[in-house]
């Protein structure tokens, strides 16, 4: 298996009692701004933590990098992973940086919804509307959005189900499923390892899969019914999925939408369980 080489955050905390008291406060700049370290060259670092050009020189050689613009390379490929960037310092409240979060989200919606408008996001909704069985599945960071979706589409359809449960894996769960099922598979950055081999699993049993993550993800389209692109780009240390929870509103609306007055009488059922239940707090 291959290993990942360390960040240069976990270069500096492996080395940061070795450093001079002078690199030390280079390295602590450093930390505290990952997030601007793929624009800032050695001048720019030297200036913003107070010490010499060739204390920053010094430091980057000594976390074996070469320069600074290898530095830089280093801290966009980590970006690009979906790595969270940033530090303490990181004024993320400042008008200037809210600003910026906004810009940046509405980027992301508008090209989110730009890759839907050939048709595939109705599709994939008629898809998972006609299915004998809906499986979501979603890992890591990924699992939060299926979890909402599976509460979203359990309202317009009966059996949905999140796999794996809790402590569990997912052989048992994919092991009886066909290609009268469907599984909406939402894999964004920083996926597990496994990732191929579930789509692998499911294409094997010809299971149709819609896919739903960002672009890093564009290699495992092909195996799959649906592909529904959704950027999570971020001004910030985090990912923002403030796009994706839109495109779960989408999807959930769209399978309600192929046959509303199945999708009414459904949650007219489920609400009078609320009520038999007393679940849900009276809104007055």
């Amino acid at each position: 298996m291959v290993t990942a080489p360390p960040t240069i955050g976990q270069r500096i905390d492996s080395q940061y009692g070795g450093l001079s008291p002078q690199e030390q406060r280079a390295a602590d700049f450093i930390l505290d701004h990952l997030g601007d370290l793929a624009v800032y060259n050695a001048t720019e670092l030297a200036k913003l933590s107070g010490v010499s050009k060739a204390t920053v020189s010094r430091l980057f050689r000594r976390l074996g990098f070469s320069d600074s613009a290898e530095v830089r390379e280093h801290a966009r490929s980590l970006r690009s992973q979906g790595a969270p960037l940033g530090g303490v310092g990181a004024a993320a409240g400042t008008p200037s940086a809210l600003a910026a979060h906004a810009t940046q989200e509405s980027e992301n919606l508008q090209k989110m919804l730009a890759g839907l408008d050939d048709g595939r996001l109705d599709a994939a909704a008629r898809l998972i509307a006609g299915a004998g069985e809906v499986v979501l599945i979603g890992l890591r960071n990924s699992y939060p959005l299926a979890l909402h979706l599976r509460q979203q589409l359990a309202q317009a359809r009966d059996r949905v189900r999140l796999a794996p449960v809790p402590g569990q894996s997912l052989g048992e769960e994919l092991a009886g499923l066909g290609s009268r099922d469907v599984v909406v598979l939402v894999g964004f950055r920083r996926r597990p390892s496994g990732f191929a081999l579930i789509m692998q699993a499911l294409r094997e049993r010809a299971v149709p899969v819609v896919l739903i993550s960002d672009s890093s993800a564009r290699r495992h389209a092909e195996g799959a019914a649906y592909w529904l692109e959704c950027p999570v780009d971020s001004v910030s240390a985090f990912d923002s999925y403030a796009a994706a929870m839109s495109l779960m509103n989408l999807l959930a609306s769209g399978v309600l939408g192929v046959d509303v007055r199945d999708g009414r009488t459904r949650i007219a059922s489920i609400t009078s369980v609320y009520d038999a239940l007393d679940e849900l707090e009276t809104p007055w």
